[in-house]
């Protein structure tokens, strides 16, 4: 079996889940060759912890290394447009990190206070993400979108369940929401293309998209799509009374992105999905999504789940165990998690993305799905923006 070489660009968070994963998948010759990174020393550290062969001074190194089959990137989403396109050139198979895409201006402008409508970022983000698909598919490479939720595997449970008989998913209710990223690249438009609705709405989105497309294909041949969405946004840390507090456990800073988001999305056979998202909720992330359908109500707990408790009168007995995400204290009971990654789906997600590129075949979590996901993002910004229902159904 031929190898899959993959180089990594980014030395960051999502880079070192990657490398780890990959690691995790089974049957498969894989070799994770080097790294790049913006700036060499993180490059170099990056590979010295994670016994990498090399470093690539540039990712057009990287692209000329013959050896590559895989280019992942783990890099902020402002840059993902270019690096797609460029990878895709090279004839590189690509992994992208979530969300694929967004208005960022030129990258480098501030957006604070400018008016920019939020139709005009809709229409830039698609432009943006049709590039992508043109470059990919006139190279003949193939693009694996990396959104964990759809690999989790209770959401593949619930598709399996759902396919079990004749069965019509009604309504799902799906959440992503923490305590706020400690990363300046989420506070700033520019950098994230967006605040919580779209940084963290999008998973959510992803696993009611992937279950309802599932269960158009299982019955008609071709995905039930979204047709409209109606969304409202807000900056509840702005609220007077919290900027005063003393201390403060939610993030703030944001520096025009809003730190809270929902949305209604209405399916073309009328089926709906309620979306929240958020970085004002305290305890840990939270990552939920249930079905409800004809025959079935189906919740998955991602993240927290009640797999592990634990108990500790203070988190320094703990010393360096990690609990799991985004939890402000580890002193008391906790949901620990024995097991998080395999729980958000990582190595399910690089086990089918190194299958699917090795039999030249399409993984489960598609660029025309990351598009979609990108469209109703952004039409729920219009729908914030405007006061009422978007529709979609002309964009998909």
């Amino acid at each position: 079996m031929d190898p899959i070489v993959i180089g990594i660009v980014g030395a960051g968070f999502a880079a070192s889940f990657h490398v780890e994963n990959y690691r995790r998948v089974p049957g498969l010759n894989i070799r994770i060759k080097g790294v790049t990174a913006k700036r060499a020393k993180s490059a170099q550290t990056f590979a010295k912890r994670h016994q990498l062969e090399t470093t690539y001074d540039s990712v057009e190194e990287l692209l000329t290394d013959p050896e590559i089959t895989i280019v992942d990137l783990c890099v902020p989403n402002f840059l993902h447009h270019p690096l797609v396109i460029q990878a895709a050139q090279a004839g590189k198979h690509i992994v992208c990190e979530k969300p694929l895409t967004g208005y960022f201006g030129d990258g480098t402008e501030k957006l604070v206070g400018h008016k920019i409508s939020r139709k005009a970022m809709f229409e830039h983000a698609l432009k943006s993400a049709d590039e992508m698909i043109d470059a990919v598919k006139s190279n003949g490479v193939i693009f694996c979108y990396a959104e964990n939720w759809i690999y989790a595997p209770s959401i593949q449970k619930a598709n399996n369940i759902l396919a079990q008989s004749e069965n019509t998913i009604f309504r799902i209710v799906a959440e992503e929401s923490h305590s706020g990223s400690h990363s300046a690249y989420a506070k700033e438009w520019r950098y994230s293309g967006g605040g919580s609705l779209f940084y963290k709405g999008c998973h959510p989105v992803a696993g009611a998209l992937y279950l309802k497309y599932n269960e158009g294909l299982r019955k008609e041949g071709k995905p039930i799509k979204p047709k409209s969405v109606l969304a409202q946004v807000a900056n509840l840390t702005q609220i007077d009374s919290f900027v005063h507090e003393d201390k403060k456990w939610v993030q703030d800073g944001w520096k025009d992105c809003e730190d809270w988001g929902t949305m209604v999305i209405t399916f073309t056979d009328d089926s709906i999905a309620q979306i929240t998202a958020a970085d004002i909720v305290l305890g840990g992330i939270k990552n939920i999504i249930t079905v409800y359908s004809s025959k079935s109500v189906i919740q998955c707990n991602i993240n927290p789940n009640t797999s592990m408790l634990s108990y500790v009168p203070d988190e320094q007995i703990l010393g360096n165990v990690y609990i799991r995400e985004k939890v402000e204290t580890r002193a008391g009971w906790q949901l620990t998690n024995p097991d998080e990654d395999w729980m958000n789906g990582f190595p399910h997600e690089l086990e089918d993305f190194c299958q699917a590129i090795t039999n030249r075949q399409a993984p489960k979590s598609t660029l025309e799905l990351a598009r979609d996901i990108l469209a109703v993002c952004y039409g729920a910004y219009i729908s914030a923006e405007m006061q009422q229902q978007f529709v979609l159904s002309n964009w998909m």
